[in-house]
């Protein structure tokens, strides 16, 4: 891809920030060293100025940026087992199994979703994202599962990460979490930052160290007292946001031991992972903005779960009956 301008419109949140932070808000899964080597080299613009990355932007300002060409990717296709939703030309959709790790990092081996994404598609995915992360503009946790989309042309890598970054795209999921929240349904608000006693966890923390986040759900089936099935829409996209809200509200996720602890709630039932599952995605298409809405079914582990609980509850029922 030759190096074109592309322009951002500065969003209401972004007000007041430096220009290079309100581009890294925009473009959040392109390097940071990409975005400066933009500034350095003169190529990122106001009315046809070049700035410097500290300058102050206001919301409605254009920025024109050219975006460095990427570094060849250091990520070989690797043959493995990944299941499809959704694929054009455009955008590849996959049911992101518990366990695989979305892109390399420190530690990881060459069995991540990037690997085996590079060899279903034969090397077509965009890599604005950088050398270790083509086609990446979200991610889930390894053990969350369900839909995950990939940018395989440049055109959907710019308007996703403009989607994700605008809180354009539709995020559902399902958790099976810990006891039954008084309320049928709710919005937790709370800003979301790293924990200040353990670095490697996120927490609510106070503005400014927190970031708004903002998590609204709702209740679709309880189990007795022991757990319920609770719905999530994400409204942001918070490092852990679902299962650092649930956890605040006093209901974390079950099999979740960083956030709801290692000791299982009185009646809880034990779980293989953290049981959190991104089962919808819905977006306009990069290419002529038609509507696409993917569903991802429920894993084998999950169903399994919501079958015990099930069967917990009504053998409880019918024993209150018997006395």
């Amino acid at each position: 891809m030759g190096a074109m301008p592309v322009q951002v419109t500065v969003p209401p949140e972004a007000a007041g920030e430096r220009a290079d932070k309100a581009l890294a808000l925009h473009f959040r899964e392109l390097s940071r060293a990409r975005l400066q080597e933009a500034f350095a080299r003169g190529e990122v613009r106001l009315r046809g100025e070049p700035i410097a990355k500290s300058r102050r932007v206001a919301a409605g300002d254009v920025l024109e940026i050219v975006l460095p060409e990427p570094p060849a990717t250091t990520v070989e296709a690797v043959s493995g087992k990944l299941v499809v939703l959704y694929e054009d030309d455009d955008l590849l959709v996959l049911d992101k199994g518990s366990g695989l790790i979305v892109h390399p990092g420190g530690g990881t081996g060459d069995d991540t979703l990037v690997h085996f994404a590079l060899h279903l598609t034969g090397g077509k995915l965009s890599r604005l994202g950088g050398a270790r992360r083509p086609g990446i503009v979200h991610r889930l946790d390894k053990e969350t599962t369900g839909a995950l989309v990939l940018a395989k042309s440049d055109r959907a890598y710019l308007a996703l990460t403009r989607l994700f970054a605008t809180r354009g795209v539709a995020k559902e999921y399902l958790a099976l979490v810990a006891g039954v929240p008084e309320l049928r349904s709710g919005s937790v608000r709370e800003p979301i930052g790293r924990n200040p006693a353990m670095r490697v966890k996120m927490a609510v923390v106070p503005e400014p160290r927190g970031k708004p986040a903002h998590t609204d759900w709702a209740v679709e089936e309880t189990f007795g007292r022991r757990a319920a099935l609770v719905r999530c829409w994400l409204h942001t996209g918070r490092t852990h946001q679902i299962r650092v809200h649930l956890a605040h509200l006093g209901h974390p996720i079950l099999g979740d031991h960083t956030y709801g602890g290692r000791a299982r709630p009185a009646g809880a039932p034990a779980a293989p992972r953290v049981m959190l599952h991104a089962e919808r995605l819905a977006f306009p298409h990069p290419a002529d903005g038609r509507p696409i809405a993917v569903r991802a079914p429920l894993p084998a582990d999950f169903s399994a779960l919501l079958t015990q609980l099930r069967e917990e509850t009504r053998r409880d029922a019918k024993a209150k009956v018997v006395k």
